[in-house]
């Protein structure tokens, strides 16, 4: 794309149709845009349109930011062709227009005004991301120039254009791992820019110092000063972030002056101009506190000079700051930096007489009370107040880091913590009691102390607390809520309560519990979504209790109130706001999964089940609810048909309708949950299998379907149930080249060979050999190819137990003379190679008798080995065998971590998710065999009774000592000498 007025005129009428209400121009607009980003150059002309000062600015900010999105895409394009489900990969920017625009973009985003210097800063930052420093030298030589050039000038909008990039360029040494690379690149940004920052920080400090003295300075020449020093302060986070450089070790004290000062210092300038001015000091503050809790947790002895003034200075800010949300990052910062002093060798600056008592008077308990930000976000977006409050990620809100400022504190003055937070929840208690419908915040202050400094026990779900007694703290505190009558009043209360419940289960006695059950299932029927969401979380929490590894609550326990628990959750799904509830939907999944499932109860769960899946057929959102749904449909199939399988044709003409929405409206997300619905619905059936299967298997052997690679496991396993289910089948019309066919196609990748042996391991177990015989030699020559080009462990235990398979379907002669067809010889190449040496990495109990008995028979049967030149592969053998046998997994499994392929890897790909509600049934293929090693030495005996005197020799000569000694242990058990 050459630049001149006519590409000038195209662009710029693009953008400006980009910004139009109407939506034909608009498509027309971008599509034209789409198709002119292909040609060489295009990022440049757009970058040169963002230039052009006599251009209207809505149009260069437009423009602005399809550059920086071009950049995104196209810079360092990911995702790779070869993958079969990505989308191609857009074609990459030429290193030549790469290099045009590295020269032009700093200048050109310095003279911008403040938008489109922020979306150029951006696109910088894509290009950084991959090319700098070591592919962008010049990079960081110009920011330092023009820094200084801007310095000199004052010029503040450029000098936080500067820092501003260069803050986005050097934050990749926060979040990424410490390599030598990394190390180097940090000295190099070290080495430049350390020194120039320190000086644009002391500089700004002065102007901002000079300014406040002579009268507090205005708002417009304050802001860009204060915006200048939080810029700093961050960049100071990411250069000090992995170890704690020379330079700044050195400057300590420049940096830590001028941080105290901002902790200490009040600007009635800005901090009464307004929210704004007050949020640009906050931050300022909030960047600064990150940075002394940066110092604390890793540089702590070259800081604990510092660390009293800043423990003070922290302290008393804290008690300034109100309980604005707008104020909350800063409220957050300066907590935790009290929190890492609490727990550090330093926190004897808690032991003073009254410091305990004033943080908590003074800290915790204003910043634990209920706020009217947190009523309306209960009230307006019941999904962020539960993924705060009940799933532990509000560590960045006030409630919990207060909480955790308490747990920090305990760790060395323990029981102080505990008696005056006891106190404290005992006079909310109080207060509460005195007027519970003007102080119900009390009471949820109470709980939430509770619940929140509770402890949990290592590696376990149960937690603990010292505050109060859990049991008769449940009675007194908590009981009345869950009875109350009104499930609407007081709805914050009750959902406190309800987490008290749930946390405190394991405490909470069986016999207590079930007589608060009805109590739960009236909740749900409560408007608050946070409410009945609760409610659903507690049942379904508490039928995972277990006692001595035996779960608490049965069947029985909840058969009297089933009816009643199932009508409630079902109806909750019908709330407003709840339509796609996933705690709803998963305590429906656990209770299905523990309930007696009778017929009367089937019916209206599938009922209800299929109907909220044609709903979401029509626009899945929510992966998480989607899941249980799928889930509690497979458990509700699996456990009523098992117990009546008559059922299964009523689920079927339940679940066929959705089934077939999905594949014939493409809703690809749900693709992998049909097709394993249909495989467990498949085995639950007996052979002839119903007509309206034939069309799915039709739609099974299209290659179209194992088009995208998140579809495959389920493909697979549906085809496993086709193969089981109706072999004769594959007689008919070429199905079994077919199956073969995409046997081969999954083989070929490294993502889905394993997929691969799934299905040729089932065609083997489940087809008569005359069936399959025209096809044997293509298939083991598929695998030797492949084994030629990919020999890790995994592909050889793969072949093995394939072969192992083979060998105790059809004989071990039929194995050996197909191998042999395609190429002479190669069993016992084979035989030496890769089985005998790899046999000890089988794994999993079917897998182990399986190959081990097929070992076994080789090792019996098989002229091959029982040749008198065979002795030492015979001799090899038999230690392999005696190896996989006598010796735990743990002993004799050394299996390497693989590579994985990254062409298979790269980009985003939907992800195949299993039902575990639907899993497959291992088959034991030698069912009529009980313990591989009494076969072993039961067959070793008989074969060594024929050639009496032969086989001792051989076993003291190739044996592991230790092996020998085990198989003798094994003879002797089994009563089955060698002779």
């Amino acid at each position: 794309m050459e630049w001149n007025p006519q590409t000038l005129q195209f662009l710029s009428d693009c953008f400006l149709h980009t910004l139009s209400p109407t939506p034909e121009p608009r498509r027309r607009a971008e599509a034209s845009l789409l198709e002119a980003s292909d040609r060489p150059n295009y990022g440049l002309a757009v970058l040169r349109l963002v230039a052009e000062p006599n251009v209207d600015e809505q149009v260069r900010m437009a423009a602005a930011v399809n550059f920086k999105n071009h950049l995104r895409g196209r810079w360092a394009p990911s995702a790779s062709s070869d993958e079969p489900n990505a989308v191609a990969s857009p074609s990459p920017i030429p290193d030549p227009e790469k290099d045009q625009i590295k020269a032009l973009i700093v200048s050109l985003m310095l003279s911008a005004n403040p938008k489109i210097q922020s979306q150029l800063s951006e696109a910088l930052a894509v290009i950084g991301k991959h090319d700098f420093p070591k592919s962008w030298p010049a990079l960081l030589p110009e920011l330092i120039s023009s820094l200084q050039k801007a310095s000199q000038a004052s010029d503040y909008a450029s000098i936080n254009g500067i820092l501003g990039t260069a803050n986005s360029i050097f934050k990749k040494f926060r979040y990424q791992y410490k390599t030598n690379d990394l190390l180097l690149d940090l000295k190099y940004c070290l080495d430049n820019f350390a020194a120039p920052l320190l000086e644009i920080f002391l500089k700004t400090a002065a102007l901002i110092d000079s300014t406040a003295n002579s009268g507090g300075g205005s708002v417009a020449t304050l802001r860009p000063l204060f915006e200048s020093q939080r810029l700093c302060c961050r960049i100071f986070y990411s250069l000090n972030f992995q170890e704690l450089p020379e330079f700044f070790e050195d400057h300590m004290k420049e940096w830590m002056t001028e941080f105290r000062k901002y902790l200490t210092t009040s600007y009635p300038a800005l901090e009464n101009s307004g929210a704004d001015g007050l949020a640009l000091v906050d931050e300022l503050r909030a960047a600064v506190c990150e940075n002394i809790n940066l110092y604390m947790e890793k540089n702590e002895e070259e800081f604990q000079g510092y660390l009293n003034d800043f423990a003070l200075a922290v302290w008393s800010l804290l008690g300034n700051v109100s309980q604005a949300s707008s104020r909350d990052q800063l409220a957050v910062t300066a907590i935790k930096f009290l929190t890492t002093v609490s727990t550090s060798v330093h926190h004897k600056l808690f032991e003073g007489e009254g410091v305990i008592p004033q943080i908590c008077q003074s800290i915790v308990i204003p910043n634990v009370r209920l706020r009217d930000e947190d009523e309306e976000l209960f009230e307006m977006n019941y999904v962020e107040f539960i993924r705060r409050d009940m799933e532990g990620s509000d560590l960045d809100t006030r409630r919990r880091i207060a909480c955790e400022l308490l747990k920090g504190i305990a760790t060395n003055y323990k029981k102080q913590v505990t008696d005056l937070v006891s106190v404290q929840i005992q006079n909310l208690l109080t207060s509460f009691a005195a007027n519970t419908v003007a102080n119900w915040k009390d009471k949820d202050c109470a709980i939430y102390l509770v619940v929140s400094l509770a402890t949990k026990k290592a590696g376990g779900t149960s937690v603990s607390t010292d505050l109060v007694d859990v049991h008769s703290f449940f009675g007194s505190v908590i009981v009345p809520e869950l009875q109350s009558q009104d499930v609407n009043v007081f709805p914050m209360l009750k959902a406190g309560a309800l987490k008290f419940f749930t946390m405190f289960r394991y405490h909470i006695s069986k016999q207590y519990a079930l007589q608060c059950f009805p109590d739960l299932i009236r909740f749900l029927g409560a408007e608050s979504n946070v409410v009945h969401s609760y409610a659903a979380s507690c049942i379904e929490k508490l039928l995972l209790v277990k006692d001595a590894g035996q779960a608490r609550y049965n069947s029985a326990d909840i058969s009297p109130i089933l009816g009643a628990l199932m009508t409630n959750l079902f109806n909750a799904l019908k709330l407003p706001e709840s339509e796609e509830n996933q705690y709803i939907m998963k305590c429906i999944m656990r209770v299905l999964g523990v309930a007696e499932i009778t017929p009367d109860i089937a019916g209206p769960c599938i009922t209800g089940l299929t109907s909220v899946l044609g709903e979401v057929c029509k626009n899945p959102r929510n992966p998480v609810f989607n899941h249980y749904l799928f889930e509690a449909v497979a458990i509700l199939v699996k456990r009523a048909c098992e117990k009546d399988p008559s059922l299964t044709s009523a689920f079927e003409a339940n679940l066929f309708p959705s089934i077939e929405i999905i594949l014939s409206n493409d809703v690809s997300e749900f693709f992998p949950y049909a097709f394993q619905l249909l495989a467990q619905l498949l085995e639950l059936n007996r052979p002839p299998i119903p007509p309206s299967y034939r069309a799915i298997f039709e739609i099974l052997l299209s290659p179209d379907s194992w088009k995208r690679a998140s579809n495959v496991p389920a493909l697979v396993r549906l085809l496993q149930a086709f193969l089981q289910k109706a072999p004769h089948e594959l007689n008919q019309e070429g199905r079994l080249s077919q199956v073969l066919g995409i046997f081969k196609k999954l083989l070929s990748s490294p993502s889905s060979y394993e997929q691969g042996f799934f299905v040729l391991n089932t065609v083997i177990e489940n087809l008569e050999y005359g069936v399959i015989a025209p096809y044997v030699t293509h298939i083991w020559a598929a695998l030797f190819t492949e084994l030629l080009s990919r020999r890790t462990i995994k592909l050889i235990k793969s072949l093995l137990i394939f072969m192992s398979l083979f060998l105790v379907k059809h004989g071990s002669t039929n194995l050996v003379e197909t191998m042999n067809a395609v190429q002479p010889n190669i069993f016992k190449e084979i035989l030496a190679q890769f089985w005998v040496p790899n046999l000890k990495h089988i794994t999993g109990p079917i897998e182990t008798k399986l190959t081990a008995v097929a070992s076994t028979r080789l090792l019996c049967e098989s002229p091959i080995l029982l040749d008198a030149m065979a002795t030492e592969l015979w001799g090899k053998m038999l230690d392999s065998v005696v190896t996989l046998v006598s010796r735990p997994e743990e002993d004799r499994v050394e299996e390497e971590p693989e590579m994985p392929d990254l062409a298979e890897n790269v980009g985003y790909t939907a992800s195949f998710v299993r039902l575990f509600n639907a899993g497959k049934k291992e088959e034991d293929p030698l069912k009529e065999i009980k313990d591989p090693k009494e076969f072993l030495v039961a067959s070793l005996a008989t074969l060594s009774a024929s050639n009496p005197g032969r086989f001792p020799q051989v076993i003291s000569q190739y044996l592991d000592p230790a092996n020998q000694t085990a198989l003798l242990h094994l003879c002797s058990t089994y009563n089955c000498p060698i002779a």
